[in-house]
């Protein structure tokens, strides 16, 4: 019990009782700051009683007095350790403060030992050993869940002796740490950096929508004159259509330079430190490389796979790439003068110069036509139109900040599916980026009831302002339908154990119902459903349609060897063999060299801000992005087929991908689904790399 200082009776810390909300989602308007620390030492407590009761079962080990007890436990209220996490680490990220990063710091560690004290329990291990041995015939969903329980002891350490485990405890409390610091620094420094301007003669070049936010941003912050930020709403219209050489250069610099100044948020150090522990940890956990440690569990199965793809790809797209850039510096130069030299902070402002010349059309033409509540209805109809499920708001349910919205989902015969967040704006304590996570996942409990996820996705697209609403770009579009697709993956689960459902697949498979959904951003019977003019109600004219599927594959090659690049790094850095002594900002630009085609600057690092690779679960797998987009393309080449609503298709691809989560090897559902495995051609036709093959 806990006790308010403002009241005189006491109140009881939410985590500790059943929600008593919709759907028995969280009750945000109800848990406090204290409420955190409080759940979590007692989930603690509880978890620890729970391992006790098991280890000490006087019966023989089985799949249901052991692995059923020891990974699947959480069917209700009295999951504590679960519930308290998962709304712990989402506000982290997407509604943190100065309190919350505190407290983070405090209880980190304690968890940390805690996932070591259970992974690394001799007794534990052993029932969970013998039950792998010798088991009752188990169905395929349990087989994998109980290859996963014991792969996943081994995996952290269960087989070392132990010093080994002595070792191995302390350098994953360490890099649990680290990457905890590598993100508290990097939100400091996004937020730390503005760029104030008092004279409207700066503004040159900027359409109304970019002037207009950033009037808003400087009334919020009471300022004068207008305040542009690096989230991305900000920064890439300024980047783009700002005339202003030095002021792109000013903010260019700021945005490629976080974390590397010599202060308190520095992450140069951070990242070498995890390179290294993660190393370290593979090799003594028995592999050469962290990986090859990573990879075991992977699609790909190996370096060798990895690099195959992104040296494919290099050789397809580098052509492509290094003509377009050509073209770009070319009309800078015809701009400017021969003797003008382009630098990267002019490489958004000419490439658009290039796309109006080209094909007139910039994503100013076509925001009026993307209000985000009719996106927002056309991407829901999207979903109607494919799998017969709707969305309905319900503002009973709580909610962690005044942005988010609330959706009860239900399937085509009605019947209550999901509840879906949505979360689409910057903010002070929200980190960059967008993402999709869970509060709840789906699962059946013992009573055999089938328990619904409660799914969220979490972006930063453009705010409204005063006088208008929220209007997206294209590339804003293509956002939410990769992160809507991630959701899909959680909403449409149906496996028996959580820990088996939605997104709970091998990484490089992860992506594929995310990037999917992105191939409809750009076709006219979808933008057709919602793309209407916010004030004038006229729909987007088909000319402009034409326009955005003529231009759809502007600068593929570019965007692809970008893509690439991100990949090479993460490669660099994880399969060393060897202790990381060199400097990082140098050592990244050796590393994905192959794929630049831009100059790059001797004084700007990534590394830094990939948080993918450093806080995220993508270290030694951000190719899954590509090798996902070779999937994606491959599947969607079937609704082409078919037609891009099919339902049918649709309802293959709900059955077959969709539902499944990683209760099977991804390869093996995805071939029910697609007859075959794929293959590279249709990703390079979508792209117009290849001719299309009649």
């Amino acid at each position: 019990m806990t006790t308010c200082n403002t009241e005189s009776k006491e109140r009881t810390n939410p985590f500790f009782e059943p929600y008593n909300t919709p759907h028995d989602t969280v009750p945000f308007d109800r848990i406090r700051l204290e409420d955190f620390e409080e759940a979590f030492m007692e989930g603690i407590r509880r978890d620890n009683e729970q391992i006790e009761k098991t280890i000490n079962n006087p019966q023989p080990p089985t799949f249901d007095n052991t692995i059923i007890d020891k990974s699947e436990t959480r069917k209700g209220y009295y999951d504590l350790l679960d519930r308290v996490s998962t709304v712990f680490y989402n506000m982290m990220s997407a509604e943190t403060s100065d309190e919350m990063n505190a407290l983070a710091q405090k209880i980190q560690p304690i968890l940390t030992k805690h996932a070591n004290d259970v992974s690394l329990n001799p007794k534990l291990f052993e029932r969970v050993k013998a039950v792998h041995r010798h088991h009752r015939r188990l169905t395929a969903e349990e087989k994998k869940l109980l290859d996963n329980c014991y792969d996943g002891f081994v995996r952290s350490g269960a087989l070392l002796d132990d010093e080994g485990k002595d070792r191995l405890r302390r350098m994953t409390e360490e890099a649990s740490m680290l990457s905890l610091k590598f993100s508290q620094n990097l939100l400091k420094e996004n937020k730390g950096f503005t760029l104030h301007i008092t004279d409207d003669a700066e503004l040159d070049g900027l359409p109304d929508t970019a002037r207009e936010a950033a009037a808003q941003t400087a009334r919020e912050k009471g300022m004068e004159g207008w305040l542009f930020t690096l989230d991305h709403p900000s920064y890439a219209p300024f980047m783009t259509y700002s005339t202003r050489r030095e002021l792109r250069q000013r903010l260019y610099m700021a945005k490629n330079q976080v974390c590397i100044h010599d202060n308190e948020e520095n992450n140069l150090d951070i990242c070498k430190r995890i390179i290294n522990l993660r190393r370290e940890m593979a090799q003594l956990l028995g592999f050469k490389s962290y990986a090859d440690y990573v990879l075991k569990h992977r699609m790909a199965g190996n370096t060798r796979n990895v690099y195959n793809l992104l040296n494919k790809l290099i050789e397809a797209y580098r052509p492509s790439a290094i003509e377009e850039v050509k073209e770009i510096e070319t009309l800078a130069q015809k701009t400017e003068g021969r003797k003008f030299r382009m630098q990267p902070w002019d490489f958004s402002f000419y490439s658009h110069k290039l796309q109006m010349e080209r094909y007139n059309i910039d994503s100013e033409m076509l925001r009026p036509y993307f209000e985000l509540s009719k996106v927002t209805e056309g991407v829901f109809g999207l979903a109607n139109k494919l799998y017969g499920i709707t969305f309905k708001e319900n503002k009973d349910i709580p909610v962690y900040h005044p942005d988010v919205k609330a959706y009860e989902v239900f399937d085509e015969d009605g019947s209550y599916l999901a509840v879906f967040y949505a979360d689409f704006h910057p903010r002070a304590g929200k980190q960059a980026g967008a993402w999709m996570t869970s509060f709840k996942g789906q699962c059946y409990d013992r009573e055999g009831n089938n328990v619904r996820p409660h799914v969220s996705v979490v972006m930063n697209l453009s705010k409204p302002t005063a006088d208008k609403p929220a209007l997206l770009t294209l590339g804003e579009v293509e956002t939410f339908l990769h992160e809507f697709g991630h959701s899909l993956h959680g909403i449409f689960a149906n496996t028996r154990f959580e820990s088996l459902s939605g997104t709970n697949v091998l990484w490089d498979f992860v992506e594929l119902p995310s990037q999917f959904m992105e191939n409809y951003a750009v076709e006219k019977e979808f933008l057709r459903t919602f793309a209407f003019h916010y004030r004038t109600g006229e729909p987007l004219p088909d000319e402009l349609i034409d326009r955005i599927v003529k231009s759809r594959n502007f600068m593929a090659g570019y965007n692809c060897l970008r893509q690439v690049s991100f990949g090479l790094l993460d490669m660099a850095y994880y399969t060393r063999k060897n202790e990381f002594t060199e400097d990082i900002i140098p050592y990244e630009k050796k590393a994905w060299k192959k794929a630049m085609v831009l100059r790059q600057l001797p004084d700007t690092c990534m590394t830094v801000q990939f948080s993918h690779i450093m806080a995220g679960g993508y270290a030694a797998g951000y190719y899954s992005y590509k090798w996902a987009e070779v999937l994606d393309a491959d599947a969607f080449s079937v609704f082409r087929q078919h037609g891009i609503f099919d339902r049918e298709t649709a309802r293959s691809f709900r059955e077959n991908i969709l539902s499944k989560g990683g209760t099977e090897h991804p390869m093996t559902i995805y071939k029910r689904f697609r007859g075959g495995e794929p293959t590279i051609d249709a990703l390079l036709e979508r792209n117009g790399i290849k001719k299309v093959t009649k």
